[in-house]
């Protein structure tokens, strides 16, 4: 998953739960302009840290995992 594609993760997930950027922004006292900045990969200066408050607001959590030796039906999909 590349930086656009968590973007457009981080945004279905917050309409989902039907909370607009500028509550987002407003309840974690991060700029609505770094939310739009992180859900539009437009800028490479949002921090992990507001990274890992958003996903946590938003009820989720980031993980890390040994990379599998087989590749993911994802990867698979983009070679095609």
């Amino acid at each position: 998953m590349d930086t656009k594609d968590f973007g457009k993760y981080i945004s279905k997930l917050r309409k989902d739960k039907k909370i607009t950027q500028e509550q987002l922004a407003k309840d974690l006292n991060i700029s609505r302009a770094t939310i739009s900045s992180l859900e539009n990969a437009t800028s490479s200066d949002v921090g992990i840290k507001k990274v890992l408050q958003i996903i946590d607001y938003l009820g989720f959590e980031l993980t890390c995992k040994e990379k599998s030796p087989f590749p993911t039906f994802e990867e698979l999909k983009d070679e095609r």
